[in-house]
């Protein structure tokens, strides 16, 4: 049971590895995320992304991610939406969804998902924000995935069926995500889990 969104753990039998697409090695029976971190957009060039579009066509990979802006690191936001732009398009050709990485830059995703057309299902990974940014992300239709550190008020506020649960690099288990996140929704923490794993793979089906 996939339950994990998100996680660098290159070891993660349970969720779907966030990987670069240099060091995309994929092990046996794994699912993979490629693209190119906001951070990493000062350095990247034509080759890199060459090299993502060939990564991700493999059938282990199964989303396009993590990829983003992030207005506190990385390349001027410009360059950064310029590679982002790429990722949605790479995403729609292939009709595999996105994971996205969202710094203080909710309404500039948005709007390049608005601007490109995007269909394809987009989570916003590690959800921090609080209701007044989560709002328009899921009126767009977005899901939101929220890690070992969250808001309260926002996870309640996004829909049951759009809400997903990730480790990042936290280097915690997703069970102990679950725990944290379950007493808000008067839930169990098995329940969450259930309910995270049919939500996470609605999005990674709804294409096909």
């Amino acid at each position: 049971m996939t339950t994990d969104t998100h996680t660098h753990n290159q070891l993660a039998t349970d969720g779907i590895i966030s990987v670069l697409p240099g060091r995309f090695t994929p092990l046996p029976g794994r699912l993979y995320s490629v693209g190119i971190h906001p951070w990493h957009t000062d350095n990247a060039t034509d080759a890199h992304l060459a090299l993502l579009s060939q990564c991700a066509t493999h059938p282990q990979v199964v989303a396009i991610g993590e990829t983003g802006l992030d207005s506190l690191r990385g390349a001027p936001l410009d360059r950064q939406t310029e590679i982002f732009e790429r990722h949605l398009q790479l995403a729609q050709s292939l009709r595999k969804p996105l994971i996205i990485h969202c710094v203080r830059t909710s309404q500039q995703v948005l709007a390049s998902c608005r601007r490109l057309g995007v269909a394809v299902p987009v989570a916003i990974h590690g959800m921090r924000g609080n209701e007044r940014v989560a709002q328009p992300l899921l009126g767009a239709g977005f899901y939101l995935s929220f890690g070992p550190q969250f808001n309260p008020a926002t996870v309640l506020a996004t829909p049951h069926d759009r809400l997903l649960i990730e480790t990042d690099d936290s280097g915690q288990c997703i069970e102990a995500v679950a725990a944290r996140i379950a007493p808000l929704l008067g839930i169990t923490a098995a329940t969450l889990l259930t309910q995270a794993a049919a939500n996470l793979q609605r999005f990674l089906t709804a294409t096909h």
